[in-house]
């Protein structure tokens, strides 16, 4: 298995460590359809098969002669887990810990309102990998006092936030999401600037996607309230057909009893009983 690995090594192009994808250099890119990475600053490239039902991943540090090469086809979301899960093992490997989150980086609010505001997703509309998990794009904003990334996506736990985290002490522009919940770790998003100092533009390292910043008035938000609020009638009316119609329709079943003694008088109000 080492001498595969050296073998890879040697076989892959410097395309592949140059980079082919690396809009900016602050997260990894892509590489000849391989996803780059840089544990503790080791070399290493990855990539996984999703077809459903069998699922594999490749973790291969060339240079230290250390690889990951794992199989599956029983596991629960297996393409959400497997890149962090063998990435992380691949750490262990190479004596490298996995990357978290920081509470010795300080959050800077003076810029938040440079990056404050929803950035377009740039993969074509028949991209559906990237618009099953982005939708219309994301949108950075405050909440509560934290500085907060969401999903602009009809999907609840995509759409509510996650809070981005200080990364890098020396960049105040470079932050982390923790994505544990759906077992993907934490991944770094980092903001650019153009010519004129303007803050227009987003990576993320764990998908090889742009996103850029928009006008305010085109905010599909609106939109995805409003389907989040189909949702919620659409939900609320499932419940009510399978809990309370079938209730109303039991007791609606029940025999009915006369009162003993014979029938009852009803007294009808300014009339005579």
């Amino acid at each position: 298995m080492a001498s595969a690995i050296s073998g890879l090594g040697r076989t892959l192009s410097s395309s592949v460590w140059n980079g082919l994808y690396q809009p900016d250099p602050r997260i990894s890119g892509m590489g000849l359809g391989f996803f780059r990475g840089n544990p503790g600053g080791h070399s290493a490239v990855e990539h996984q098969g999703i077809l459903p039902g069998f699922n594999s991943q490749i973790w291969v540090a060339p240079n230290d002669g250390v690889g990951v090469l794992a199989f599956t086809n029983g596991a629960s979301n297996a393409m959400m887990w497997m890149p962090f899960e063998f990435g992380r093992l691949l750490g262990e490997l190479l004596g490298v810990p996995a990357e978290g989150i920081r509470a010795d980086v300080p959050q800077h609010p003076e810029i938040w309102g440079d990056i404050c505001g929803w950035y377009k997703l740039s993969a074509p509309m028949m991209d559906l990998h990237s618009r099953s998990m982005f939708g219309a794009g994301a949108e950075v904003f405050v909440q509560h006092g934290r500085l907060m990334f969401r999903f602009l996506n009809p999907m609840p736990m995509l759409y509510r936030g996650f809070p981005l985290h200080a990364d890098d002490d020396k960049d105040p522009y470079v932050f982390r999401i923790d994505f544990s919940k759906f077992g993907m770790g934490t991944n770094r998003v980092v903001f650019s600037r153009d010519s004129g100092g303007g803050k227009t533009a987003l990576y993320l390292d764990f998908m090889p996607v742009s996103l850029h910043k928009q006008p305010a008035n085109t905010n599909p938000r609106l939109w995805i309230t409003g389907a989040l609020g189909l949702v919620t009638v659409a939900t609320a009316a499932g419940l009510v057909r399978r809990t309370i119609v079938p209730q109303m329709r039991q007791r609606s079943s029940h025999p009915k009893y006369a009162c003993a003694g014979g029938a009852r008088r009803h007294t009808v109000s300014g009339g005579k009983r």
